[in-house]
């Protein structure tokens, strides 16, 4: 660091130190009148965000790291950041409004700095000082907030699987898992998932795999038809493929898939007796109405 940087960093440091609450309530009210600022959050939030991030800056501008790495490698200047982007997401802020939120805080340092010096060279190296510190910021939340809208969507993504794909007590010692739309390796992973912790729970003999609702079964759905089998299996219960329309047997005898080794039925009324037989409980009359409190989703 040049001696001309330190200079402007002890400049600096001195208006953080010396007039925080003055630029905390500025850097509030640019935000206020940018309308940069998510109408979830409330005033006294915002000025506990500003007090934060402040005090953070004035720590990591008072020691020897590079201006350009000190967000990054400040841990209490870095975790400010992040935890006021990550705030504004769920607050339903934009990326955008939430980088120009952090932005606006080089206007209120600045007119702190102005009213330490009235030294035009100075006050121009501040500000360049300035910019590199608060560029850096604004790149962490616009990152930090998109890992976390990105991290939000694929827990809501899991959560849809798993509600696309319940898993439900037929009978006693009988689950079944119906399945509608595509079969992929993300979907097949939360239906192994939830079907084998529902083998558990239940102590469930046999598994049925209802498939009436899936579209087409090629050598990928097969695959994963397969491994979800072989999972139940080796938690110690048979497994039951049914809803093999016309179509569909057509198309896996045509692909050369071999079904043999696993039970298949071509309704889910037929799986539900032969897996009634595998569990050596009394006949079931499959056109009969189940008692009202048998099913339950596990």
């Amino acid at each position: 660091m040049n001696t001309s940087e330190s200079s402007v960093r002890d400049r600096l440091c001195e208006a953080l130190r010396d007039r925080e609450a003055e630029i905390a309530d500025r850097w509030v009210r640019l935000q206020l009148e940018q309308a940069v600022l998510s109408t979830d959050m409330s005033e006294q939030e915002v000025r506990e965000e500003a007090d934060l991030l402040i005090s953070a800056l004035a720590a990591g501008l008072a020691g020897d790291v590079p201006v350009e790495r000190l967000v990054t490698s400040r841990n209490d200047l870095r975790r400010a950041v992040i935890e006021l982007s990550l705030r504004r997401a769920r607050a339903g802020a934009s990326p955008t409004a939430t980088s120009l939120a952090v932005l606006s805080l080089k206007e209120a340092l600045l007119t702190a700095v102005q009213h330490t010096t009235r030294d035009s060279a100075e006050l121009f190296s501040a500000a360049i000082l300035i910019n590199r510190l608060l560029d850096a910021a604004g790149v962490l939340s616009f990152e930090t907030y998109v890992e976390g809208r990105e991290e939000l969507i694929q827990r809501q993504s899991r959560q849809l699987l798993e509600v696309s794909t319940p898993v439900v007590r037929l009978w006693r010692h009988v689950l079944a898992v119906p399945l509608i739309g595509t079969l992929d390796t993300a979907r097949t992973q939360v239906v192994m998932e939830s079907l084998l912790q529902a083998i558990e729970d239940n102590e469930a003999q046999v598994a049925i795999i209802d498939i009436t609702g899936v579209p087409a079964v090629d050598t990928a759905v097969a695959q994963h038809l397969m491994h979800t089998v072989n999972a139940v299996r080796l938690m110690g219960a048979d497994c039951v493929i049914s809803g093999i329309r016309p179509p569909i047997a057509q198309t896996i005898a045509q692909l050369g898939i071999d079904l043999s080794t696993i039970l298949t039925r071509a309704t889910l009324a037929d799986a539900l007796a032969a897996a009634v037989r595998l569990t050596d409980q009394p006949a079931v009359d499959t056109g009969a109405r189940a008692p009202a409190d048998r099913p339950v989703t596990a």
